[in-house]
């Protein structure tokens, strides 16, 4: 009988001791599963920010490549604005007329924009206007580009190969400073996650 019972207590021993070690490799297995799904969804957003910053090159690439020499009406001072102008000085980094916009099948769309961009506090925006030489009234569509960002800069080569902050240059003449373009284009990002991206893209001319 004695024995019987040593028996049982020491099943009972033996039970609570694999429970312990079950208790264990699931805590462990919780702990590297829960650590997967962290990294998943860690590689998901890098990936999503990598592709909302390849999507905002794209459309500053395509834009700057659009460009053409057609100056505006300025919608303030009712005096001619530049095709294409850049001030570091102002809110505004650049505007600039683009062609080459579709125009659909019985809508009245105009095959040139108005683009502006601003970049205010961490986020890069980008301005569409409704018309080329608009007045007070209009209102762009503002659309949300990129965010978050340190900083957002852009440089322009002129036809002697040098670089600008600004465009046109100061010493461009009047007559020539509103259909001017640079021949090239430098964009610079700076981003916490990424670092500093840099891309040249090129104006035809």
């Amino acid at each position: 009988m004695r024995d019987m019972q040593h028996a049982r207590g020491f099943t009972l021993i033996e039970l609570m001791v694999a429970v312990f070690i079950t208790a264990i490799l699931f805590a462990l297995g919780y702990a590297a599963l829960n650590q997967a799904f962290q990294n998943r969804e860690q590689l998901r957003a890098q990936q999503q920010r990598l592709t909302s910053l390849q999507r905002a090159m794209r459309v500053l690439s395509q834009d700057l490549t659009q460009a053409v020499p057609r100056p505006v009406r300025d919608r303030v001072a009712g005096a001619d604005e530049e095709a294409f102008k850049a001030d570091p000085r102002t809110t505004t980094l650049l505007s600039l007329t683009r062609g080459g916009v579709p125009q659909l099948e019985g809508t009245p769309r105009a095959a040139l924009q108005r683009i502006e961009y601003h970049f205010e506090r961490d986020t890069l925006w980008r301005w569409v206007w409704p018309t080329l030489d608009g007045v007070q009234a209009n209102t762009p569509s503002r659309r949300r580009l990129l965010t978050p960002l340190r900083a957002a800069r852009f440089r322009y080569m002129d036809a002697s190969g040098q670089w600008l902050d600004q465009w046109p240059a100061t010493g461009v003449p009047p007559g020539a400073r509103w259909r001017i373009r640079p021949i090239a284009v430098e964009i610079t990002l700076e981003t916490d996650d990424f670092g500093t991206l840099v891309k040249l893209v090129e104006i035809p001319g």
